[in-house]
């Protein structure tokens, strides 16, 4: 029930996609100086690679908090990022730097994209069987190949040269500056096939967010949904983290804020809300990076601080559903 004078979930919505508007504006239009023939597919190629890593993340987050129950968990924990942290190291490792930046970049991310998936996959079948704790179990071994992955790749970073140390930290650090436009229209495709996907199980997802028995109870396949989900999560997050590099607790921010915008908590509102907050967060905070700070820090770190930050008082406050 909405209380009085609280917007109702289709004009939170209304409000946000004005305001993810008014900040791809900003962003194409503020210091652009006439030059419409560079600044219009250059400044528009880094809005559609924003646009896409949020619809990525937030949809991966929400959806993965969903089947999980818990709303301070994100699709990082189960060891994404780390796994991504050690293909870089190990490439670097064997290769060489200099080998690893010849390498096509269209072949790089195919091959992070499928490392990554087929982690998931792997870990998804050998693992969530029909036990009733299994799902706990999964995001438990996820925290421990996490930790596996990044200890490892801490090995490979102290043998490496220095200088191809700095060379790794590059690629570890999230850049909205650096994609390859060629790799938009293949990220674009697998995350438009995921959604498709997700489309048509639309219905599932508020029925999964009641828990395992009352689902179960409702007719709903609960182990056959529960992972189609974690798959359709493992592309997104694949594709986000290749395409861009890591973003922790990005997910976590906009989920929450989402679920703040949309008391309803249906899928069919929560989800398009993510989405917006982070094309908000995204596009609003490159152009105030680029604009004030004149690219004088990371908008990672700016991101991390803040979600961190959500992430300690969503734990304080023991908001785990």
């Amino acid at each position: 029930m909405v209380r009085p004078g609280t917007p109702t979930p289709r004009q939170a919505l209304l409000l946000l996609a004005v305001a993810a508007l008014a900040a791809i504006a900003a962003f194409m239009t503020l210091g652009a100086r006439g030059n419409w023939d560079f600044v219009l597919p250059f400044r528009g190629t880094k809005v559609a690679v924003m646009v896409l890593v949020a619809y990525a993340v937030a949809v991966s987050t929400v959806l993965f908090q969903t089947v999980t129950g818990n709303r301070i968990l994100t699709p990082a924990i189960m060891g994404f990022d780390s796994l991504y942290v050690l293909i870089q190291s190990c490439a670097v490792f064997l290769l060489g730097s200099t080998n690893v930046a010849m390498i096509d970049h269209r072949l790089r991310f195919g091959g992070e994209v499928a490392v990554m998936v087929a982690f998931s996959v792997v870990l998804y079948g050998t693992i969530f069987s029909r036990s009733r704790r299994d799902l706990h179990l999964l995001i438990l071994v996820g925290i421990v190949f996490g930790i596996f992955f990044r200890s490892l790749a801490n090995f490979l970073q102290r043998l490496i040269d220095p200088a191809e140390f700095a060379f790794l930290q590059d690629r570890f650090f999230a850049s909205f500056n650096s994609v390859e436009s060629d790799l938009l229209a293949t990220a674009a495709l697998l995350v438009a096939a995921v959604s498709l996907v997700a489309w048509r199980i639309m219905h599932s997802f508020d029925v999964l967010a009641l828990g395992r028995e009352r689902s179960i109870s409702l007719g709903v396949d609960h182990r056959r949904m529960v992972t189609i989900v974690l798959v359709l999560v493992a592309v997104l997050v694949s594709v986000s983290t290749a395409l861009v590099g890591p973003i922790t607790f990005f997910g976590l921010l906009v989920a929450n804020l989402a679920y703040l915008a949309v008391p309803s908590g249906k899928h069919r509102f929560v989800l398009p809300a993510a989405v917006l907050l982070a094309v908000i967060a995204l596009v609003g905070g490159q152009t105030i990076l680029e604009r004030i700070f004149a690219f004088d820090t990371n908008l990672r770190i700016i991101i991390e601080f803040l979600g961190g930050i959500v992430f300690i008082s969503l734990v304080v406050q023991g908001k785990a559903r």
